[in-house]
């Protein structure tokens, strides 16, 4: 009985780890050609909230995990371009400056025209992407951290929020059409 128990873990080990390793991961010099031509889009799978009020608020709920992660849709996204830089991503924490009654400045929601790109890439290949907009008066500096498989991780850092971090993965630009209204 011993046995098939330590079987049936392995290979549920092996299938978690193999599944995990398969969403998002892309071949190196696929990830490099993105990050240079500064043309890619960033798919949030996961935020990371640093309020504990928000975390509390998470533990409390019932078959809840106790971790500080929240599992999105994948309907959050960073699209750089060399002209812009759209930022789609929902916001879990306290805000400092909040404005009542307007709930589409809640989240990060803005496209930014105006703005600096530095990128950086060490020995063992990873990408640090910083992008300064100046013509977004609430947000500092977007950090996105790009590993050799195309996993990413972005934090945020603005005047009137706390911080707040993103897991998730890089891909190619998407075109987007717009939905003819019926």
């Amino acid at each position: 009985m011993k046995k098939y128990i330590s079987l049936l873990m392995i290979f549920g080990a092996l299938f978690f780890f193999q599944s995990c390793a398969s969403q998002g991961s892309s071949d190196p010099a696929v990830v490099n050609t993105l990050v240079d031509s500064q043309e890619f889009t960033f798919y949030a799978q996961r935020a990371n909230p640093t309020n504990y009020d928000v975390i509390n608020v998470m533990n409390s709920m019932p078959n809840s995990t106790s971790t500080r992660m929240l599992n999105l849709n994948g309907d959050y996204t960073i699209d750089v371009t060399k002209s812009s830089v759209d930022v789609v991503l929902p916001y879990f924490g306290r805000l400092f400056n909040p404005t009542y009654g307007n709930t589409n400045d809640n989240g990060y929601r803005f496209t930014s025209k105006d703005f600096t790109i530095d990128k950086t890439q060490n020995k063992k290949g990873k990408w640090i992407v910083r992008i300064k907009p100046n013509d977004v008066k609430t947000t500092q500096e977007i950090i996105i951290e790009i590993f050799k498989n195309g996993k990413a991780f972005v934090s945020i850092k603005s005047n009137d929020r706390q911080p707040i971090s993103y897991d998730g993965y890089i891909s190619k630009i998407e075109v987007k059409q717009e939905k003819e209204k019926l």
